[in-house]
């Protein structure tokens, strides 16, 4: 295979708020099928449209543009305008109108900047336990019919104004024991009870979604017994393959990892292993979100992958990349009309006061924020 096939199997992260010479080469010499945003890359509405016009000029071939705009604490795009509410700020209001603006006001104003896929919904379910995880305030609910009704929505909605969407975290964090940004977590969970919660929503919301992501999660009773090492799901054949593709039906779908960046990988596994794992289990996109340069390794070790291993990968992607829509014309004043109603959108659902205070508790900040 050639750099510029497997490059599409990348989706990769880039350093500052410009395309630099370094950045420049990397892309060009990679071809990344995507570029993922983060807080780091933005420092003005103008700036930020100029940069992802500058990867697109650098791409000969059309890239995913992706970022992390959930709402709430994980809005990147806060930086540059106000936070919308989160997903359980929206559901603890009990007003599917507000979901509907959320996902509407959240498409149109990614699609102004360039984007063309956002990574939500988040389709977990808000934990019923003490488990210290990623998803404080990410879920939109605390059962699985509530999740399914407003992450229907949202993504609908979304989706409705060119934006395509991604369902994460498949098989599920709702029951994880710690944060995988920093360390593997066991979700000691039995198949049925799986079945009946943290797969529900992805059943449901499979047929209407461009793509989703597979955490970085170890469920034991997808793996062989014998295992001697825990298997992450975004590295498991049994999950990716065997159960997302096979038995709920999403062959023909986008299928990514989580960032291979987190400590529940790379505190666990090698590089190379990392990434021929990723395409052996049955991902489509090998996402590397902080070390760009490691994108150039990622491409040599694909270039040496059989064809036959990446090639269904390959196509999902061009199937994926039809649907992409160009961005809208940029304009200031449209960016200031959206995040007005961004703030009033926020104001019907934490009332004045609350929607005027800092939205990060305490003061502090979470992996899942800053990277």
């Amino acid at each position: 295979m050639n750099a510029k096939e497997v490059g599409q199997l990348i989706l990769m992260g880039i350093p500052g708020t410009e395309v630099d010479d370094d950045t420049a080469e990397i892309i060009k010499c990679v071809e990344p099928g995507g570029i993922i945003l983060f807080g780091r890359n933005i420092e003005s509405p103008k700036q930020l449209r100029n940069l992802i016009d500058d990867i697109r000029d650098l791409s000969k071939i059309e890239p995913i543009i992706t970022i992390d705009q959930e709402g709430g604490r994980v809005s990147r795009l806060r930086i540059i305008g106000n936070e919308p509410p989160s997903a359980m700020q929206l559901a603890s209001k009990n007003d599917i109108n507000l979901i509907d603006q959320h996902g509407k006001l959240t498409g149109m104003i990614l699609r102004l900047y360039g984007f063309n896929l956002n990574l939500c919904p988040v389709l977990d379910i808000t934990s019923l336990n003490e488990n210290t995880n990623s998803l404080k305030g990410r879920c939109f609910g605390n059962s699985t019919n509530q999740v399914i009704t407003n992450a229907a929505t949202f993504n609908r909605s979304m989706r409705r104004e060119g934006i395509l969407s991604c369902g994460k975290h498949f098989p599920g964090y709702t029951y994880a024991n710690c944060d995988a940004h920093e360390s593997l977590p066991t979700v000691d969970r039995n198949k049925e009870q799986w079945e009946s919660e943290e797969c529900a929503p992805f059943m449901a919301l499979l047929p209407d979604l461009d793509s989703v992501m597979v955490c970085h999660s170890y469920y034991p009773f997808f793996e062989n017994s014998q295992s001697t090492k825990p298997i992450p799901a975004s590295l498991s054949r049994n999950v990716v393959t065997n159960t997302l593709r096979n038995q709920l039906g999403f062959d023909k779908g986008l299928v990514m990892t989580d960032d291979l960046d987190m400590g529940a990988i790379i505190n666990e596994f090698g590089f190379e292993q990392t990434i021929r794992q990723s395409i052996l289990a049955g991902n489509d996109l090998v996402m590397i979100c902080h070390r760009s340069e490691m994108a150039l390794k990622a491409s040599k070790i694909l270039q040496n992958m059989p064809e036959i291993d990446v090639i269904d990968s390959l196509e999902r992607i061009q199937r994926t990349k039809e649907k992409l829509s160009a961005p809208t014309n940029f304009c200031l004043d449209k960016v200031n009309e959206l995040n007005e109603l961004i703030w009033q959108l926020r104001v019907k659902t934490l009332g004045e006061n609350l929607a005027s205070e800092l939205s990060i508790e305490d003061g502090k900040r979470s992996p899942v924020e800053d990277y």
